[in-house]
């Protein structure tokens, strides 16, 4: 009796053993119908769907970009040419323009440009814009294999808005990164000591080698060139910046056509700020004037010496248009607002008295 009741029982455990199996089975059937559509077939994510679809469209027009100068050998006296550095660079149009940063291209003996479908052409570089970091090359690519990018407003940016970043970090080719507009208004340096303003901030991740490649917004236009890192190290620290697509809009046709900026001028040279600032004065001192040019006829006037042989200063510029210049580079910025044929109204201080001048601007 008692057997046959420890059989019963036995079986029994076995049927409900069996019974909580098929159970369980019919609750990840049930669960596996009702999970989500992206558990299922794999769908992405709205965002990550935007990513992958401006990293297609877009990544063609970021180029790479090697530096080559020549090298002298200690030994062998014998000259060859080396990789000096590599950057980005994006195409700006089908007829061959790429533009870069200048500091990526800066003292090349020679530049090679390679395209996504890994062919090499030579480059040419056509102008340079060193207060703006910027340079314009030139190749021989057939159109079918230039991609150019459409442009954004960066007048228009705020913080907050997401950015993509495509360029070649460390020489790895065709990297995306992705971040947000983490600041606006920034100001940078460039290779030749002048200040960048209006820059973008972001947190995208850009490293050594992303230099001249496109920073992106959401719908894959181009609305600025990264340029610069702030790290301990040299590398990414979550600080990076991008000279504004605007200003690049802006600069880029005169180096095309002029091979430099054409920022007007007054017709004046100026002294150095270290030399102002030791001889204590605020503003820009005028070394000479141009004979001929608009601040001769609106008649200032440059260092002179006396009679007596000594030196003795002439015209110091402490404002354009009302707004107040301390040095070369505020002098610059306020020009840069013009063009040649306009008319500027240029304060200064002579001798311990102000005087205004109405000048012309004329091209370099």
């Amino acid at each position: 009796m008692g057997s046959r009741r420890l059989k019963s029982i036995a079986g029994a455990s076995r049927r409900s053993r069996a019974v909580r199996r098929a159970l369980l089975g019919l609750i990840l059937v049930a669960g596996l119908s009702l999970a989500p559509a992206a558990w299922t077939r794999g769908q992405l994510l709205s965002d990550e769907q935007n990513n992958i679809d401006i990293f297609k469209r877009s990544s063609p027009a970021a180029v790479y970009i090697t530096n080559l100068q020549l090298q002298r050998d200690l030994f062998s006296l014998n000259v060859t040419e080396i990789p000096a550095g590599t950057g980005t660079g994006i195409v700006w149009s089908k007829d061959g323009y790429v533009i870069t940063n200048f500091h990526v291209v800066e003292d090349a003996n020679r530049v090679a440009v390679g395209l996504t479908d890994q062919t090499q052409w030579e480059a040419k570089i056509v102008g340079v814009a060193p207060d703006k970091d910027l340079a314009v090359l030139k190749i021989d690519a057939p159109p079918g294999k230039l991609f150019p990018l459409p442009l954004g407003d960066s007048d228009k940016l705020e913080v907050g808005r997401k950015v993509l970043a495509i360029g070649n970090p460390f020489g790895l080719d065709s990297t995306l990164t992705t971040g947000v507009i983490s600041a606006l208004g920034r100001e940078i340096q460039s290779p030749n000591g002048r200040r960048i303003r209006d820059v973008i901030q972001t947190d995208a991740a850009i490293n050594p080698g992303n230099s001249g490649g496109p920073l992106l917004d959401s719908s894959g236009r181009l609305i600025g060139i990264n340029s610069a890192i702030i790290g301990p190290s040299g590398a990414n620290a979550g600080i990076g910046f991008a000279v504004p697509i605007n200003t690049v809009k802006k600069v880029v046709p005169d180096l095309i056509r002029y091979g430099r900026e054409n920022r007007p001028v007054l017709g004046i040279s100026t002294a150095i700020d270290p030399l102002a600032r030791q001889l204590g004065v605020e503003g820009v001192i005028v070394v000479d004037v141009m004979r001929g040019g608009g601040a001769a006829r609106a008649g200032m006037q440059g260092v002179r010496r006396t009679p007596n042989g000594r030196t003795e200063l002439g015209d110091v510029i402490v404002a354009v248009d009302g707004v107040k210049v301390q040095d070369n580079d505020e002098l610059l910025t306020q020009l840069e607002k013009h063009k040649a044929g306009d008319t500027v109204t240029v304060t200064t201080v002579r001798r311990g008295g102000e005087h205004k001048f109405q000048v012309t601007l004329s091209n370099p």
